[in-house]
């Protein structure tokens, strides 16, 4: 009869299996060296590590650097959890995480430095300025775009190399992160599109409430369509919450990624709702905008006072226009705004970091 084992993580015991599915959970990434285990047929509870099992954890792939799928057998997380799991990976891979941050983050510090130069300095032709200020800030644009999928994908990497509780360099993340720079692209279009879609849609609901005489029939029209809007976006934004985590640590192909997207979103129907993915999800990502918002306004916030006073006094709309026209133009380089900027890029990771967290412990889950 073959060997079995039996595996505990966090006080949960796993088994009993023979050598060969604990292999497979090595493979996986959901087996670690430290890991604690005995023999299933033991009658003395004897605990030694997964690392003494024979021909389990061999030297060479101890120190391969291999990048795990699935983060290690565990129960499952609490959402405080997985907020301080989040916080924690960060933190221990801080220089790997701005390294990847930097990529997309230069350009667009060189392009806003670049335009805030050529705007505060003299005797400058304003055809020429405004063409090197417009072909410097493209190329960096395009250089961001190209590098963004790199961004997203090495996050994904990265924290489940962290999670699994395994060190990576920065090179090697990158050297991985270059076959799925296609497949990750194509999908940026894809998401990023649809959501560039829907809000020019709102847009147009905007511009056709201002525009059309006030009457029930239009006031109606617009908010049917207002609703129709937020549906889109919000059935949309389920479907889409998980398809970098399949794209590349599933290597799941496109089509697929949207869909295992949607599935895991939508399971869990027989968890309380605060522990589906598709609620932690939200919570998450509502966590992050408030943030962000907070980071935003605060530096305008005073640009913002001054627009809504205006916009409520003035009763001339030929006058309000040209007084916000005038407050734009008299507006300098917000440096506070700039450098918070910074400091919300360079914690954005946090997000990405928390969205992996939130797959691998609903996987598990659907797995248990």
């Amino acid at each position: 009869m073959a060997e079995e084992w039996i595996i505990r993580v966090q006080g949960k015991e796993y088994g009993p299996v023979n050598v060969e599915t604990l292999r497979e959970w090595k493979t996986e990434g959901r087996l670690l060296p430290t890991n604690e285990a005995r023999h299933a047929d033991s009658d003395v509870d004897l605990w030694t590590s997964a690392a003494d099992i024979p021909g389990l954890f061999e030297s060479d792939d101890v120190g391969a650097g291999r990048l795990p799928q699935q983060a290690p057998l565990q129960s499952r997380r609490s959402f405080a959890q997985i907020l301080v799991e989040t916080v924690r990976i960060y933190r221990k891979g801080f220089f790997q995480f701005v390294g990847l941050t930097l990529l997309t983050l230069l350009p667009s510090v060189s392009s806003q430095l670049t335009g805030a130069l050529i705007g505060t300095t003299p005797n400058v032709n304003v055809d020429l300025r405004t063409l090197v200020a417009g072909a410097f800030g493209f190329c960096m644009l395009v250089l961001t775009i190209v590098l963004w999928p790199v961004y997203l994908a090495g996050i994904q990497i990265l924290t489940a190399q962290l999670a699994a509780g395994r060190r990576t360099g920065f090179l090697t993340v990158l050297n991985e992160v270059v076959r799925y720079w296609p497949r990750v692209a194509g999908l940026c279009l894809f998401v990023y599109g649809v959501f560039f879609l829907l809000t020019v849609f709102a847009f147009g609901i905007a511009v056709m409430l201002i525009t059309t005489p006030p009457s029930l029939f239009s006031t109606l029209l617009a908010l049917g369509l207002l609703a129709f809007q937020v549906w889109l976006f919000g059935r949309f934004f389920i479907n889409v919450l998980f398809w970098q985590q399949f794209a590349v640590l599933e290597n799941a192909r496109a089509l697929d990624s949207l869909r295992e997207s949607k599935n895991l979103a939508r399971s869990g129907r027989d968890l309380p709702w605060f522990h589906r993915p598709m609620w932690r999800a939200a919570f998450i990502a509502s966590i992050w905008f408030a943030f962000v918002l907070a980071f935003t306004l605060g530096p305008e916030w005073s640009t913002l006072n001054h627009y809504f006073h205006e916009l409520t006094t003035s009763q001339d709309p030929q006058a309000l226009i040209q007084a916000l026209t005038a407050g734009s133009k008299s507006q300098t380089f917000n440096l506070a705004g700039f450098l918070l900027g910074i400091i919300q890029t360079l914690l954005r990771p946090l997000l990405g970091i928390a969205f992996v967290l939130l797959f691998l412990d609903s996987k598990i889950d659907i797995e248990q």
